[in-house]
């Protein structure tokens, strides 16, 4: 009841309004008119004097009172047949009255019922909150409300941390895992997912403070591959590729043949200027002649060369490979290579680019796509605009 007292309140406002200018039916004289005349009989009257005072001659009178009365007249006819042109103003006046009053109403009432819905019963936060079924935003609303009053909830934070990383809300995530780890203790997925979301917050890169949570949780499980792949990303970040590339090394031998992180490593290790582990001439991917693999002489000009030119030479071989995709976007091996390539450069808007091209040569619902996307996530690259 009290939206439609609102609704009544609104539509007399702005039907007031409308009718406010319509509201007088008399039609308002310029005030020109007035002011025009009162200035000629101010100059007649003047010259009257003048001619009492013998200023002017009798002629000069009779010429200046002509030429006063002539421009009086001249003033005062348009302003006559301006009026004798309006139209009656009562008649059309009332009818507009009326057409404003009686249908304003009705077309804001047939517009609600066409588009909105009146019948709809209202459902409050509360009502929402109790039932969320499948919505996200209310189960997590639901969670940080419960988290509100009882803070002390390490099963809410570890629950919700996930979530927020998952949305790219990375300072949530990064406050949900250490309250989690405060509360319920140490583990892998725990530490695992702190290490993430530092890392999401510095735009990929692996910061001291996440290195740090990585070898915790390497403590706690040594064969850990995706510790230790950040960990080696770590050296690689900070320009120690010798040592990046012997840590992708041993990981590349713990890893099985068919593990699905061992490409990404071996790419790793060529572009730290080592040989991809277990590389086999024939095989598909060690391909010299392959869009963006280092050659042999590229390995051996890259192990002589200083941390600088050896990023120039893999930016240079990076931004090579983009320009084949560009002509050949059918390569999936090298969209794989590409948005990871980007990612080591520490480059996110290009690899999140590369990631759209490739979608649209493998889009997301075949297996291919997945993979890109996996990829992506794995990264640390935004997945939502390159999917749209």
């Amino acid at each position: 009841m009290v939206i439609w007292i609102v609704f009544a309140v609104i539509t007399a406002a702005i039907i007031a309004s409308l009718l406010h200018p319509l509201a007088s039916g008399r039609v308002r004289v310029n005030g020109g008119e007035a002011d025009a005349a009162r200035v000629y009989r101010d100059q007649l009257l003047e010259l009257d004097r003048e001619l009492q005072a013998n200023e002017i001659g009798r002629n000069e009178y009779e010429y200046a009172r002509a030429e006063t009365a002539r421009r009086l007249f001249k003033a005062s006819e348009p302003k006559r047949e301006e009026r004798q042109r309006l139209p009656h103003p009562r008649h059309p006046r009332r009818w507009l009255r009326l057409a404003v009053v009686a249908f304003l109403p009705l077309a804001s009432i047939g517009l609600y019922v066409l588009v909105g819905s009146p019948d709809m019963p209202s459902r409050p936060l509360q009502a929402r909150l109790e039932e969320p079924g499948q919505d996200i935003a209310i189960l997590v609303a639901k969670t940080e409300r419960h988290l509100a009053s009882q803070p002390d909830d390490g099963r809410g934070w570890d629950v919700i941390a996930p979530i927020y990383l998952r949305t790219s809300r990375v300072v949530d995530a990064r406050s949900a895992y250490r309250n989690a780890l405060r509360l319920l203790g140490p583990n892998v997925h725990r530490l695992g997912g702190l290490a993430e979301a530092l890392m999401a917050e510095a735009h990929g890169s692996v910061t001291e403070e996440a290195r740090q949570v990585l070898e915790q949780s390497l403590t706690l499980e040594p064969d850990n591959p995706r510790a230790r792949f950040y960990i080696a990303l770590s050296m690689e970040q900070a320009g120690r590729p010798n040592e990046a590339r012997q840590a992708f090394e041993a990981l590349a031998k713990q890893s099985p043949a068919d593990a699905p992180w061992l490409p990404l490593v071996n790419e790793h290790i060529a572009m730290n200027g080592g040989a991809k582990a277990g590389a086999d001439p024939a095989a598909p991917g060690a391909d010299p002649s392959a869009p963006g693999n280092p050659t042999q002489q590229d390995v051996a000009r890259a192990e002589t060369m200083s941390a600088g030119d050896r990023q120039q030479m893999i930016r240079g071989m990076v931004e090579s490979l983009d320009a084949k995709l560009s002509e050949d976007p059918n390569n999936f091996e090298g969209w794989m290579r590409l948005v990871r390539s980007y990612a080591v450069l520490n480059d996110k808007d290009r690899a999140a680019g590369a990631l759209k091209r490739g979608l649209a040569a493998f889009p997301p619902p075949g297996e291919q796509g997945r993979q890109l996307l996996a990829l992506a996530r794995e990264l640390g690259i935004a997945t939502e605009e390159a999917t749209q």
